[in-house]
């Protein structure tokens, strides 16, 4: 997977994010792209003590920020916006898209701070995608 995620959306997001133990040091990445041809990867770290789904969450907040930074420091409004988001998260993907409960208390401050993210941007699809393809273009 080498090409933008979704090359008909006006960004798009590829987010990984994960533990070194679990929990354990935390870290992300994510891949921001412009329908104009703008594309950049961010490396984040969480410290210690976070678990898995929390980098994962920890990593799409942020890249929603950027998204959203990105948007507006370009002039366009992000609620005319198309988003294609990928993730290698099933957990994450079926809750963002409201087809699994969040159960996990610690994760429900995360999960609803990226909805109220989300709710920024006009129309939004998030997939799944294998690990493998995700560390073939985040690296890790």
């Amino acid at each position: 997977m080498t090409e933008r995620s979704d090359s008909r959306a006006d960004l798009s997001l590829l987010v990984d994010g994960g533990s070194l133990g679990n929990p354990g040091r935390g870290y992300g990445s994510f891949r921001l792209a412009d329908r104009e041809g703008h594309e950049e990867i961010v490396r984040l770290e969480f410290g210690d003590q976070v678990t898995n789904n929390q980098a994962e969450y920890r990593t799409l907040i942020a890249a929603l920020e950027a998204a959203l930074a990105h948007a507006l420091e370009h002039g366009w409004s992000p609620e005319r916006l198309s988003l294609a988001i990928v993730t290698d998260s099933q957990l994450m993907a079926e809750q963002m898209s409201g087809r699994w409960r969040v159960r996990q208390p610690h994760l429900k401050p995360l999960y609803q701070r990226a909805r109220a993210l989300l709710q920024r941007f006009g129309r939004v699809e998030i997939s799944w995608r294998p690990r493998r393809e995700i560390v073939a273009v985040l690296g890790h």
